[in-house]
């Protein structure tokens, strides 16, 4: 959204976990990420920073100006944030949580302040940590695998409607990519999704995303995803 204002930034990675506590060092109100300092002001929360955003820099707006389009837009990124959002990141750490070596792939270009590989080799508890703070559970993870079809389904009809992937993205755009490439940077579930109007809505709104797991969920629960 940055980039699209044309808004020069300088970018600061936290460690998972740690960053709650730098946080509420740096004088932020709540403990989650993106945290953004603009014009002396501290704004929290990707749909917070595209309404500032669209305060102080209108040009190349993020949501419409048609009050029924604005309503569909509004309903696809409140639905990205709450309901989406939180399943990539249970299945990401339910599979970090199997199997660690990922994690480089994921850090590839992080800002940390620590080398990427010491991160990695001292990074099991804020795996473990981050999996229980997201409720990276068998039980949770194997309903997102089976209801993420269904999720797919509908961002494919927004963007057939134009709610989504029209010629200028707009904040639902730019809200939904990231869990998308998220989940694509899994080899268990990038093939059902890449081909699709949002695996194709994905990478163009994130060409670049880091992160590569390798097959890690049970067979079994991905018959519904592959079909």
């Amino acid at each position: 959204m940055l980039e699209r204002k044309g808004v020069p930034y300088k970018r600061v990675d936290l460690m998972p976990v740690i960053s709650k506590g730098v946080l509420r060092l740096q004088g932020f109100p709540g403990i989650t990420v993106p945290a953004l300092k603009i014009d002396g002001r501290k704004v929290q929360g990707s749909r917070e920073i595209a309404r500032e955003l669209d305060r102080i820099r209108p040009e190349e707006p993020l949501f419409p100006s048609d009050p029924g389009q604005l309503a569909k837009v509004e309903e696809a990124e409140r639905w990205g944030d709450e309901v989406l959002q939180p399943k990539p990141r249970r299945l990401s750490w339910w599979g970090l949580k199997r199997n660690r070596a990922p994690m480089a792939t994921y850090a590839e270009g992080a800002r940390l302040g620590v080398p990427v590989g010491l991160a990695v080799k001292t990074g099991g508890p804020i795996v473990s940590l981050s999996a229980r703070f997201n409720g990276a559970t068998d039980e949770a993870v194997r309903e997102d695998l089976a209801t993420l079809p269904g999720d797919l389904d509908r961002i494919d009809a927004w963007i057939a409607e134009g709610v989504l992937g029209g010629e200028q993205l707009n904040a639902a755009d730019l809200q939904l990519a990231p869990s998308l490439r998220l989940l694509m940077s899994m080899e268990d579930l990038r093939p059902a999704i890449e081909k699709r109007p949002a695996g194709e809505l994905a990478l163009r709104a994130a060409p670049d995303f880091p992160g590569r797991m390798p097959p890690v969920f049970p067979a079994d629960w991905l018959g519904g995803f592959r079909t």
